[in-house]
């Protein structure tokens, strides 16, 4: 399949003259900056705040490109990965006409993106086994399906997709695939950021909100070839990184052991939870999970869900999601959290 992206861009896009900024014009150094109506005086809190910050992350950028292993002109920083989420459904969806498809159960922000942007969504639910239904998908598509976005791993059900599924999109579909892998770090399958040379119409989602655990910061990446990219920075806000979190994530990505030794605790943590609920007369079923969270199937999920807020332990009552009935989400924590959620847990005997 020969991807083109001119057939699925909108025409106002096409023909969009991007604001440009004083920090476009002038790249480089200089003693007297005159040209952004900046406070020339600095500001209460840093010298460096008064300053607009670099509108296209390079620093950053830079830095996640020698971790990753892709260029900087193929990554795009947004304001979290729902920014660029947003951003996916302006470029690509034209309101009221074009539609794209989902896979329930999965990440709720792509549907509240879409409903907010007036693009109609098709939801093709995942087999029971938390795969992808491909002859669902091709039936849906239509002429006017331009965005199809795949959770993997995924939220909430935990398990990563079947692989060769997602590429079986990639060949055959001629809008864009999204590959949201808020979690990847925590899987043990490969990423798709290294297939981008391979497939044109390939989005991948990341955060810095997980793993790298900056949720306050809100740094989201995105993944593409470099004109998908140069489009997302045609439609971004100009300055949508603050300085504040381009610093903090520089100083947090050159941590990089810390972080993978967080990753292995997770996963171990991770097994152990698993092997102590799994031993619990209210637990029905733990699904497979390459996050940093668990799906739980249990007799009665909205009592013991009430009865750990009462105990000071938040989870995540999924009993009402499609596929997911009776079943609580939780999240990974320490060892310690850990201990207490399953004493906690044991002692429930409604």
């Amino acid at each position: 399949m020969n991807f083109d992206i001119n057939k699925i861009l909108r025409e106002n896009i096409k023909n969009l003259v991007p604001y440009s900024s004083a920090r476009d014009e002038f790249k480089g150094e200089a003693s007297i900056y005159l040209d952004a109506n900046e406070n020339a005086f600095g500001s209460p809190l840093d010298k460096n705040y008064n300053r607009y910050p670099d509108p296209l992350q390079y620093a950053v950028k830079k830095k996640i490109s020698e971790i990753k292993g892709v260029p900087p002109r193929n990554i795009f920083l947004g304001n979290g990965s729902d920014e660029a989420i947003d951003i996916l459904f302006r470029a690509f969806c034209t309101p009221g006409v074009d539609n794209v498809i989902t896979v329930p159960p999965t990440y709720g922000m792509y549907e509240v993106s879409a409903n907010i942007n007036d693009i109609a969504i098709k939801k093709v639910s995942l087999t029971e086994d938390y795969q992808l239904n491909l002859e669902g998908i091709a039936e849906a598509i239509d002429k006017n399906t331009k965005l199809i976005f795949i959770c993997s791993p995924n939220n909430p059900t935990g398990n990563s997709i079947n692989r060769e599924d997602i590429e079986t999109l990639l060949a055959n579909f001629e809008g864009l695939v999204i590959i949201d892998e808020a979690y990847i770090n925590f899987s043990r399958q490969k990423t798709f950021i290294q297939e981008l040379t391979e497939y044109a119409n390939l989005v991948v989602l990341q955060t810095l909100s997980k793993a790298w655990g900056l949720a306050a910061l809100r740094v989201g990446m995105a993944f593409a070839s470099e004109e998908i990219i140069e489009i997302f920075n045609k439609v971004k806000p100009p300055y949508n990184i603050n300085q504040a979190s381009q610093e903090l994530a520089l100083r947090a990505l050159d941590n990089v052991e810390q972080v993978n030794s967080w990753i292995r605790e997770t996963v171990a943590e991770r097994e152990r939870l698993i092997k102590e609920l799994a031993q619990l007369t209210i637990v029905l079923k733990i699904y497979p999970s390459d996050a940093n969270f668990i799906l739980v199937k249990t007799t009665n999920p909205k009592s013991i869900y009430n009865f750990l807020v009462e105990q000071g332990t938040i989870v995540r009552d999924r009993s009402s999601v499609d596929l997911c009935e009776g079943s609580l989400r939780i999240t990974i924590g320490t060892p310690e959290e850990n201990n207490q959620l399953i004493t906690q847990l044991k002692s429930f005997n409604k």
